[in-house]
């Protein structure tokens, strides 16, 4: 008699383990519903499987994320230890604090640490100075580096990742582009670090505290390697980030997040959803939704294709081509005002007859090719 009680209770036990553990499993997936960044990925870098999804092609602008490219071109391009004098533009640069001085000189690795970690505009305008001569030459170069890792559906106009036309990525690129930037060991040392200290070589010394909460959050941060946070009007609060869950690289990518606590919140879930995932526990979800006026369109990409301009070798030759130019046809208007009115109409007649006899030659090459 006592071991049937015995065995009902275990029954009993067991029963409820089930529904309760059924009933968590579906708060954790319903959760996910509730996701209320505009567009989100949770990719498994390990396998290249796609987790969830939430609008994951749609393109919004990418805020201060974007400095994980400006940080791979920097290495690409420069020595850690160069040393970057601060110029008046970078000075004057909208960025958060710490802010930096004009005349400033600090070394590579110190403004990649102030720039990743505490999201520094000033820094990445300085950085891209030294790679470039010019935050616009260096636009050239970072999106050659999008090009090379294959991204199709991202553009960059700034380094930084202030307000600028025609500069987008996405939730699923943006992801990517993580997952690149984790192959370089400084990259992955700086979004891991929690505080650090920088100094400039005129003695200032820098408290830097990472932006990214989730490096500190009970809920996660045994699993967090990393991530970068962003913000504007534009694209709301961003937060790309790559955890290890169960031995698996899982990137999660939240773009259009309405505050800052959201952006917490949604990113939390994605790497508990995948970690339920990877059990077999719940099968990958993909969302769409309606995408109505929340992303201002003037900062967004409308299917133009962009060229990247070609990065001038030299600012004083630019300099001494221009004044030559200027020189040429100054000379050129002298020469005609000098030469009879007579001689001038006669010269013009020819230089017409010229273009006529062109037009018509040209004209009859177009009706053979047709």
């Amino acid at each position: 008699m006592k071991k049937n009680i015995k065995k009902f209770l275990v029954l009993i036990l067991f029963f409820c383990l089930i529904l309760f553990g059924k009933q968590g499993l579906a708060e954790d997936i319903n959760s996910l519903s509730e996701i209320s960044a505009i567009t989100a990925v949770t990719l498994d870098a390990t396998t290249g499987k796609v987790l969830f999804a939430k609008n994951p092609n749609l393109k919004i602008p990418p805020a201060s994320t974007v400095k994980l490219v400006t940080a791979m071109v920097v290495l690409d391009k420069l020595s850690l230890n160069k040393k970057v004098t601060i110029s008046k533009t970078a000075a004057e640069t909208p960025s958060v604090a710490p802010l930096l001085k004009e005349g400033e000189v600090y070394t590579v690795k110190d403004l990649l640490y102030l720039m990743l970690m505490k999201s520094s505009n000033q820094a990445a305008v300085a950085l891209a100075e030294e790679v470039a001569g010019s935050e616009e030459n260096f636009t050239f170069y970072m999106n050659r580096k999008a090009k090379e890792l294959g991204l199709k559906n991202s553009h960059f106009t700034s380094a930084s990742g202030l307000p600028a036309p025609g500069q987008y990525t996405t939730a699923y690129e943006l992801s990517l582009i993580l997952y690149h930037a984790l192959k370089y060991p400084l990259i992955k040392e700086i979004i891991h670090t929690p505080t650090k200290i920088i100094a400039s070589e005129n003695g200032r010394v820098l408290v830097l505290k990472n932006t990214n909460n989730l490096l500190e959050d009970p809920e996660v941060k045994n699993y967090v390697l990393g991530g970068k946070t962003g913000f504007t009007r534009a694209s709301k609060h961003c937060l790309v980030t790559a955890s290890q869950v169960n031995n698996h690289l899982i990137i999660t990518s939240v773009l259009g997040a309405p505050s800052r606590e959201s952006l917490w919140r949604d990113s939390k879930e994605l790497i508990k959803f995948s970690r339920l995932v990877l059990e077999n526990k719940a099968e990958p979800l993909y969302l769409t939704t309606v995408v109505t006026s929340q992303i201002p369109m003037h900062h967004v990409s409308k299917g133009k294709i962009f060229k990247a301009k070609s990065v001038a070798k030299s600012s004083k030759k630019s300099n001494k081509f221009a004044k030559k130019t200027t020189k040429n046809r100054k000379n050129k208007k002298l020469a005609l005002k000098k030469q009879k009115p007579s001689k001038l109409k006669t010269k013009m007649a020819k230089t017409k007859k010229k273009n006529t006899k062109i037009t018509v030659k040209d004209s009859n090459t177009q009706k053979k090719r047709s």
